[in-house]
């Protein structure tokens, strides 16, 4: 058996020009076309070839770059630089050029808001492709871990208690420099306890500067290295992250809109991904569907009423896997009267509108039941243990709380909630796994956004390659 062994020093002889580096049904075909169908004006780009100053790469071979690695996984600038030397396809994407790091990482950073811009116009030409309807959306949310360690994490607590600790030292320090003042010493020992001393006060003014930040902004921590990180508990445990959310249509889904938030918890986010979508396919949706982590009526109810909303509530999600703790006297087992405006508990006895209370943030009614009418009841101390009477409060907004519980229990609600799962979970996992982002590389708000929309892109983009071709899709975003 002989071995097939290869020659390093054989003469071969490239192709005669970059073009011809790159088979014609290549993948990177497909994103040299859609970046070149962008319009760089709308995307806010200044184009000017008389510009003064050092000469400057051109955007969109930039923007492939960016885009391009991305998808392979290749979000370093250094990498991206590397790749430009050695690999085929990103010398035939960017045709040739081969910027350094650096001005890969400027660009990026100069046009953050641009890659946002470029997420909107793929969604619109997937509209344009008819791969995108807009009639169904999903919702969803991630942690990712952020380019912050969790030891430069601060909470109030953090503070007062180093805040003790610096007072105490610096009193330590101030006794000892009066001690060798008083004895004249002339040793440098002195000079590095003043040292020592400023040390521990720039040490004081930080910690100080992280209690203002900590009060004005109302978090529960602060991270020095990434303020628009917190701390939460994820699948990577206990460290600094951001929350990704994400809207993607129902048909093939792929991705309409993308937000980078700073609190840990998905409430109050809905809205604003129905509001964006809606910019994005200059339509409303007809229904917006999302898990229980979304389940917040405050924000619910800011969405067009003639939008289906199908969100379950945690009481429903916890009766679906636990049935055995569904507690048979809970509020839904009461029913309402309207037109009495009272509650009816199961056994007939009837629960009376007292006064206004505050539940929370929400403004809400107490309904209570008499007192003789609960003792003499035989689940006395099963469904109430108050001598006062059972007490139900119903909120302002209770109406749309029962409209949202009957959406998600009816039959189109069910088939909606389960396809779900397979749309808008699908882009996280390929997001996370293929692309290799389980961490940032970015700090702050708007710089992980771009880096978060760098990846929905190429999602979109490996996406519409699978579903259409190289080929095709080459030729449809050309003359479309």
């Amino acid at each position: 058996m002989s071995y097939i062994k290869g020659n390093r020093y054989q003469l071969t002889m490239l192709p005669a020009s970059i073009e011809e580096y790159i088979a014609q049904d290549d993948p990177v075909r497909a994103y040299d076309a859609f970046v070149e169908a962008l319009e760089l004006e709308k995307l806010g780009i200044i184009i000017d070839e008389n510009q003064a100053g050092a000469n400057s790469y051109w955007p969109k071979a930039m923007l492939k770059l960016l885009i391009y690695g991305y998808a392979y996984g290749l979000r370093s600038s250094r990498r991206l630089e590397r790749a430009c030397h050695h690999n085929l396809s990103f010398i035939w994407l960017a045709e040739g050029i081969k910027p350094d790091y650096r001005t890969i990482a400027r660009f990026r950073v100069d046009n953050l808001k641009v890659v946002k811009q470029v997420l909107h116009q793929c969604a619109k030409m997937c509209i344009k492709l008819e791969l995108i309807e807009g009639n169904t959306l999903f919702t969803d949310g991630t942690k990712i871990k952020a380019n912050a360690s969790y030891n430069e994490s601060w909470t109030k607590e953090d503070c007062q208690r180093w805040e003790e600790k610096i007072t105490k030292n610096i009193e330590s320090i101030l006794s000892e420099c009066e001690q060798i003042d008083q004895q004249e010493d002339s040793s440098g020992s002195l000079i590095k306890l003043k040292q020592d001393l400023a040390s521990q006060e720039a040490l004081q003014a930080k910690i100080q500067s992280i209690k203002q930040e900590l009060e004005s902004s109302e978090k529960s921590s602060y991270n020095t290295t990434d303020p628009d990180s917190f701390i939460a508990k994820g699948d990577r445990g206990t460290k600094a992250y951001h929350n990704a959310q994400m809207s993607v249509d129902e048909k093939h889904g792929l991705i309409i809109t993308t937000q980078i938030v700073s609190q840990p918890f998905d409430n109050n986010q809905l809205h604003d991904q129905y509001q964006q979508a809606k910019e994005v396919l200059d339509k409303k949706p007809q229904t917006i569907c999302a898990d229980a982590g979304y389940h917040s009526i405050s924000d619910i109810e800011k969405i067009d009423s003639s939008v289906t909303v199908v969100v379950p509530s945690q009481t429903q999600i916890i009766k679906e896997r636990t049935p055995e703790k569904v507690n048979l006297f809970s509020k839904e087992a009461f029913s309402y009267d309207k037109e009495k405006d009272h509650y009816i508990c199961p056994k007939g006895n009837i629960l009376y509108r007292t006064t206004q209370t505050s539940f929370g943030k929400k403004d809400s009614f107490s309904y209570k039941a008499k007192a003789a009418d609960c003792k003499a009841c035989h689940h006395f101390g099963i469904c109430t243990t108050s001598r006062q009477g059972r007490k139900i409060v119903r909120l302002k907004n209770e109406t749309l709380l029962q409209k949202l519980a009957q959406t998600y229990a009816s039959a189109d609600g069910q088939r909606v909630y389960k396809l779900r799962k397979e749309r808008a979970e699908l882009p996280f996992a390929y997001i996370k796994h293929n692309l290799n982002m389980r961490q940032l590389l970015l700090c702050g708000t708007e710089k992980v956004s771009a880096e978060f929309n760098l990846c929905a892109i190429s999602y979109n983009l490996r996406r519409m390659i699978n579903l259409i071709g190289v080929s095709k899709l080459t030729t449809a975003i050309a003359t479309g």
